[in-house]
Order: C-alpha cells, then sequence, then structure tokens
C-alpha cells in the first residue's frame, strides 16, 4: 500500500510546526502536517508524465509517496506524481537515457498497432450499424462509428459491450449521433432547457429517423417499376 501525499488547494499549515500554506501534506489522524514532520521531507517530486521514469525510480527508491489532489469537477482525487529518494530519481533517469531510442521505436511500434487496430474496430462498428439500421447513410454510418469508437474518448464504442458490438450498445451510439445532428438538441441545452426534459421532447422525432433507418432503402429504380 502506498503513502499518500495530498496536493493542497486551500491554505492549510502544519499542525505541528505550524510551517505553511503547504503545497503537499500528510494527513495522520485527520491532522495535516508538512513533509518534513512526515518525515518526507528528504523526497524529492517527480510529475506525472512519464511512465518509464516514475516506474523506475518507485522501484528504485526504499521510500516513495503518491501525491494526489482533489478535482472539484469530477469530485475524486487525482494521481500528480511521486515522491521518490533523491538517488533512486538520479538512477532511473540514467536508465532511461540509456535506452531511450528503444523506448522510441516500441511506441511507434505500439501506435501503429493501436492504429490498425482502430481503423479495423471502427469498420466493424459501422458494418453493424448498417446491419441494424440498413436505411443509415454508409457515410453517417462511418461517421458515427468512428466518432463513438475514438480511443481514450470513453464513449460507448470504448465500453466492454462497445468493444463486443452489442447491439444496444451500437444503438445507443446511433441514437445520440441523431440526436445531436439531426434535432436542436444541443440548442435546447445552450437555452437552458434540463437534458431530460430536451430528450423527452425530441424522442418522437428520433424515433421517427430510427424506424425508417432500420426499413432496407428501395432498390435504384424501384420506383420506375412499380
Amino acid at each position: 500500500m502506498s503513502l499518500v501525499v495530498f496536493e493542497s488547494l486551500k491554505q492549510i499549515h502544519c499542525a505541528e510546526c505550524r510551517q505553511g500554506p503547504l503545497r503537499h501534506l500528510v494527513r495522520e489522524v485527520g491532522v495535516p502536517r508538512c513533509l518534513d514532520c512526515a518525515d518526507l521531507g528528504h523526497l524529492v517530486y517527480l510529475p506525472r508524465g512519464d511512465a518509464a521514469l516514475t516506474r523506475r525510480a518507485r522501484e528504485a527508491s526504499s521510500l516513495s509517496a503518491v501525491v494526489v489532489r482533489f478535482n472539484k469537477r469530477r469530485r475524486r482525487y487525482e494521481r500528480q506524481g511521486l515522491l521518490v529518494e533523491d538517488p533512486a530519481l538520479a538512477l532511473a533517469e540514467r536508465a532511461c537515457l540509456a535506452d531511450a531510442e528503444a523506448r522510441a521505436r516500441r511506441r511507434e511500434r505500439d501506435r501503429l498497432r493501436r492504429a490498425v487496430e482502430d481503423t479495423r474496430f471502427t469498420a466493424a462498428f459501422a458494418a453493424e450499424i448498417v446491419r441494424l439500421f440498413p436505411g443509415c447513410p454508409a457515410e453517417r454510418a462511418v461517421a458515427i462509428a468512428t466518432h463513438a469508437s475514438l480511443r481514450g474518448s470513453g464513449r460507448v464504442g470504448r465500453t466492454a459491450a462497445g468493444r463486443a458490438l452489442d447491439e444496444q450498445a451500437v444503438s445507443v451510439a446511433v441514437r445520440a449521433a441523431v440526436r445531436h445532428t439531426d434535432t436542436e438538441y444541443d440548442a435546447l441545452l445552450m437555452a437552458g432547457v434540463p437534458r431530460f426534459a430536451a430528450r423527452a421532447r425530441l424522442a418522437p422525432r428520433i424515433d421517427a429517423i430510427l424506424d425508417a433507418w432500420r426499413r432496407l432503402p428501395p432498390a435504384p429504380g424501384a420506383e420506375l417499376r412499380g
């Protein structure tokens, strides 16, 4: 279990030595203490961002602590960096310099592999949209699939159900696309209409579009033959 150090957003002073305001502090039984009073003052701060450097510094340091900060918007603590021993950080930096080129090549290979995987998955997602909604224009299906399956977006296409091409997940992505693209939903939100009220107001129109997309489009020249 890692030690946790808090990055303060308030004007807090150490309950023991009264120094402050503190940038980093430790809470012991709810009482704030500075790093020196918590016997962590000899550690150096390593910001997040370099996974290899962070991993190696943590492994080389006999004592370390995770630094977190409270995100008010998301209402949760998020990792900001690591406190490690100075010699451990220096050792990790030398190790990272020694194999920087090899790690760069590996990252590029991984990037290309992920790009191929994303292209294939987007194509499969678009094909499933067309299967479920044969009346959906092909270019719309591709646009919806691209948006829903964007890596790191947290959208429905990146969920477990979306990755499995679950019918409900695909349908949710299509409905969301119609809501934002084919109705004034966004304008209603900007006008202050509550989200659920806007969705209820527009549901009949969205259902009509989806119902039309569920039907096969007429074959070319069908009107003339009729």
